[in-house]
């Protein structure tokens, strides 16, 4: 591969590996009723404050207004990492029960950051040759 087909790549990469850790997060500490239960008692362990913290994002869906501020951002700014913060963040909040915000941040976040790719890989003068030419008459 060349290095502009990775440079296009890593942020696909990356978002894919936003993904894997957000999939922990929701079937690994959220969701399982060992975790609940070792939080339950009066000795809980240190992280589950952090647990809980978790749980309170997505019943106030914090993981989905943080998506869509991202993706407004990545829709007023023309750069590329805005628009990979918005398809994170939209994945994040998929994971996280955010389900509405987190489908559209993913959505345009991803559509973003596929044109703005698109428009690096083209060259800048694509349509000048033919408009060169002035006709007075059709």
């Amino acid at each position: 591969m060349t290095s502009t087909t990775w440079q296009r790549a890593w942020p696909w990469l990356l978002l894919l590996l936003v993904a894997l850790l957000a999939a922990y997060l929701r079937y690994g500490v959220i969701e399982p009723a060992t975790m609940a239960q070792q939080c339950g008692g009066g000795h809980a362990p240190w992280w589950c404050r952090w647990r809980q913290w978790l749980v309170l994002g997505f019943l106030y869906d914090v993981y989905g207004i943080a998506a869509l501020l991202a993706t407004a951002l990545a829709l007023l700014w023309k750069r590329a990492w805005l628009a990979w913060l918005a398809a994170a963040l939209g994945i994040i909040a998929l994971q996280l029960y955010c389900f509405e915000s987190g489908a559209l941040a993913v959505l345009v976040g991803c559509l973003r950051l596929l044109r703005l790719q698109a428009t690096r890989a083209l060259p800048v003068d694509q349509h000048r040759h033919g408009q060169q030419q002035v006709h007075s008459q059709p």
